[in-house]
């Protein structure tokens, strides 16, 4: 079942994506291994565009395939279920991407976190109103995709930081070129190479808490 999930999505085959997602998920397949199956297709979708055989208009596709599947599978978590409570997610601002966001926060959201996506661009008074919001939320995770955006990771950071905000809370970063410099520079707790590392990383938090 999961292997068709994989191939769906490689090829692009939007109807029969959707179909073997639904039945993966009635069936009661963990959502965590239906995202991993997810991912392992957009690598392939990315395997072909870095070898020609895809386009940038198959690689837009992908996410948006993507997307429509963490709609499906009801990603965003609900508070009935989200047994380690809430998580504050934001690509930060300078930065529009959200691919890798999105993934993170399907992977949440489909084992037992509530997730409040503060969308991308995101400036850090609407990190810090957002904590203030959800003032029960002990993991902040803060996204980019640039290494121009890092200085925007620092400052979002710091302002939590200045805020008070930290004390007692998770502060994530996550992204493509995250790497253990760019926590240094950014001041942050923990980093991420993945979305399955990030939940485990949060979760282990939460548990401790």
């Amino acid at each position: 079942m999961l292997e068709n999930i994989v191939k769906a999505m490689t090829d692009l085959e939007e109807e029969t994506l959707y179909e073997a997602v639904k039945k993966a998920a009635a069936s009661g397949t963990d959502g965590l291994e239906i995202v991993a199956s997810l991912q392992k297709g957009m690598e392939m979708v990315g395997d072909l565009f870095s070898k020609n055989e895809y386009f940038l208009g198959e690689l837009m596709l992908s996410a948006e395939l993507f997307k429509n599947c963490q709609e499906l599978m009801g990603s965003g978590g609900s508070k009935s279920d989200a047994a380690y409570g809430k998580f504050i997610l934001g690509t930060v601002y300078g930065d529009v991407h959200d691919i890798g966001k999105n993934i993170v926060s399907t992977v949440l959201g489909c084992n037992g976190f509530e997730v409040i996506d503060l969308g991308v661009d995101v400036k850090p008074e609407a990190f810090i109103a957002a904590i203030k919001e959800h003032s029960d939320a002990k993991v902040v995770g803060l996204s980019c995709l640039l290494t121009t955006a890092f200085d925007a990771l620092k400052d979002c950071v710091g302002q939590i930081r200045e805020a008070g905000l930290d004390k007692g809370r998770l502060l994530m970063i996550g992204g493509g070129p995250v790497n253990q410099r760019a926590l240094e520079y950014s001041g942050a707790d923990v980093y991420t190479i993945n979305a399955q590392e990030g939940f485990e990383k949060a979760r282990a938090f939460v548990s401790r808490a």
